[in-house]
């Protein structure tokens, strides 16, 4: 039996022993600041008000606005996981309403180029995410970066953020037809759903995803959904000068109140049963590469 299948056995045990696992949502953009990590952190606030036990991978890296957020700065990161020898708790940053953090460190850029050990010790690691958390919020780099489309190809939920300017449709668009190339992507695997953010008037966020959603299905046959709206809003602002979620400090503000809206659709078409992968299985797409 080689490494790579012996992962693959390892990966299937997680899953089989640690039930429910996980919910993984993959939030992402074609490019920087369209709200992407503020969309994180505010459906994070809103998931722990319903209950939820969540935890954040910041997979943005070179950029620290989960931690800033947060106000917290981590004293590890993903990569000591994998080169230090660090344990999983000692690596997630407890932040506001005990919503847990990871940053993902140089780990994220050197995924592509992890040793078969390295995966093992990420696998049975991140495995106990299951157990610590009801939903785990990826937060990706923007654009389309090798490893950005590495977390991508590897999600079942994904979480498209953009906004009605031309040039944020424009490389949301790119995104959509990177991913849909890539040679890992499965189409009937993947659940794509957009977040129209900074809207000025109520309705744009449709009219926004009904234009992309368009030439979408029609050029790359990939599908989507709408998951709503979140208006541009001075309250919003204030709050991220104050580095706080908007979702906690002006709880009322229109900005606030769509991402609860957000927050409870996405509770309403909950990832049931054997469609949950969990944490494991969310990196067992680099053993692809590793077999070649």
């Amino acid at each position: 039996m080689d490494q790579a299948e012996q992962l693959r056995n390892l990966i299937k045990a997680n899953n089989h022993a640690q039930k429910p696992l996980a919910r993984v949502i993959t939030v992402t953009s074609g490019k920087g600041g369209v709200g992407k990590s503020n969309t994180s952190i505010n459906l994070s606030v809103q998931f722990r008000k319903m209950g939820q036990k969540v935890i954040i991978l910041d997979a943005d890296f070179g950029l620290a606005n989960i931690e800033i957020m947060f106000g917290a700065v981590p004293k590890h990161n993903l990569s000591d996981l994998i080169y230090q020898g660090k344990s999983l708790k000692e690596i997630i940053t407890w932040g506001p309403m005990d919503i847990g953090f990871i940053s993902g460190g140089s780990g994220i850029t050197g995924l592509s180029n992890l040793t078969l050990d390295n995966l093992r010790t990420i696998i049975q690691s991140l495995s106990q995410l299951d157990e610590m958390a009801d939903t785990i919020i990826v937060d990706t780099g923007a654009g389309i970066s090798d490893a950005v489309m590495e977390f991508l190809v590897a999600s079942g939920e994904i979480l498209l953020v953009t906004t009605p300017e031309p040039t944020s449709i424009t490389d949301s668009y790119s995104l959509l037809k990177a991913l849909s190339r890539h040679p890992q992507y499965v189409k009937e695997e993947t659940k794509i759903r957009l977040v129209a953010n900074k809207v000025q008037k109520t309705g744009d966020g449709r009219l926004l995803y009904e234009k992309l959603s368009t030439v979408a299905g029609k050029y790359l046959k990939t599908p989507m959904e709408y998951l709503g709206e979140v208006p541009e809003d001075t309250q919003l602002t204030k709050a991220v000068m104050q580095q706080k979620p908007v979702s906690m400090e002006f709880p009322r503000a229109k900005a606030a109140q769509a991402y609860e809206h957000i927050a409870a659709k996405l509770m309403d078409h909950p990832v049931q049963g054997g469609d949950r992968k969990g944490m494991t299985s969310f990196f067992s797409h680099l053993l692809h590469i590793k077999k070649k």
